[in-house]
């Protein structure tokens, strides 16, 4: 009999395709009634497919041993739980790196250069009666990488392309990297142009870049975050932003989305994005197969491909 697999949430066409095919699927997040899918199924499910598995539903499944996270970031999994029950948990990186790594200075350049508002400018017809403001360039200026994992690394090649000064901080030096750590964050911060967050979400994490973080960066730094809304004191964020004590942010992750803080829709010195940083077609197929090839390499007893506990 097909291992029987319990999905989380949607899925690319492609991988829930293969999940069809390959395992017995029942899809949780259409149930009218959760706890009594779980209920009936749950002493069978051995998988799981998708995100947002937290410890109650770990529990529902006493012959769980695998949850394939669709994401390279797996916070939204309760791997404390996992690793106490022995099962294991994998997620999707690397097939996403080009595309956040492409918003990113994409974000960048509509900051610096305010697209969405001179596309506004253009299409309310103030062109016809001013010329828009000069800005400001990439090119020249210092960016600080908070996270110079695999996506951070596609991020600063990208920006040495620009013409920038790339540094960083994380939890230790690289020392095959040629760019210049800091250990402290705050120096970093105050040292840099722009700041560039794609660390890991969690409590480790939680409000690292704080007030000080941010007063650093100063009235002519910019904050792009790509990371998770967690990352980031968002009150002092949204304060300082209004006050000019920042001088701008491009945000695609928020602490509490999809609300995002209505104080940031009426300022000029933001981009807001809707969480998009893997959203193209291409990267989100890649992801889903990378689910279903670690659920299949569990199942045939072969090493995972992507595993984080």
């Amino acid at each position: 009999m097909r291992p029987e697999v319990l999905q989380t949430h949607t899925l690319p066409a492609p991988a829930e395709q293969a999940l069809g095919a390959h395992f017995t699927v029942h899809r949780l997040f259409d149930a009218p009634d959760r706890a009594a899918l779980l209920a009936e199924v749950g002493p069978r499910v051995r998988g799981i497919a998708g995100a947002y598995v937290d410890r109650a539903l770990i529990e529902a499944l006493p012959k769980l041993e695998i949850i394939a996270s669709f994401g390279v970031g797996y916070d939204s999994v309760d791997t404390v739980t996992a690793r106490a029950r022995n099962i294991r948990v994998t997620n999707t990186p690397n097939v996403l790196n080009d595309a956040v790594a492409e918003l990113t200075i994409g974000l960048m350049i509509a900051l610096a250069r305010r697209l969405p508002q001179s596309d506004r400018f253009v299409r309310e017809g103030k062109w016809l009666n001013a010329s828009y403001p000069l800005l400001t360039e990439l090119n020249g200026r210092t960016l600080g990488i908070v996270g110079l994992g695999r996506i951070g690394k596609e991020i600063a090649l990208r920006a040495q392309a620009m013409k920038m000064r790339v540094v960083y901080h994380g939890r230790r030096r690289q020392a095959d990297e040629p760019y210049v750590y800091y250990s402290d964050l705050k120096d970093m911060a105050r040292d840099v142009d722009w700041l560039v967050l794609i660390a890991p979400g969690g409590k480790a994490t939680e409000k690292l870049v704080n007030r000080d973080v941010l007063t650093a960066l100063g009235p002519e730094g910019c904050l792009v975050n790509v990371a998770r809304g967690t990352l980031v004191d968002e009150a002092a964020l949204v304060e300082l932003l209004q006050s000019g004590q920042l001088g701008g942010a491009a945000l695609d992750v928020f602490e509490k989305e999809p609300a995002v803080p209505e104080a940031l829709f009426g300022l000029d010195n933001v981009v807001l994005s809707p969480h998009q940083g893997s959203g193209t077609h291409q990267t989100r197929n890649k992801m889903g197969a990378l689910v279903v090839a670690n659920l299949d390499a569990h199942f045939a007893g072969e090493p995972l491909i992507s595993a984080v506990v």
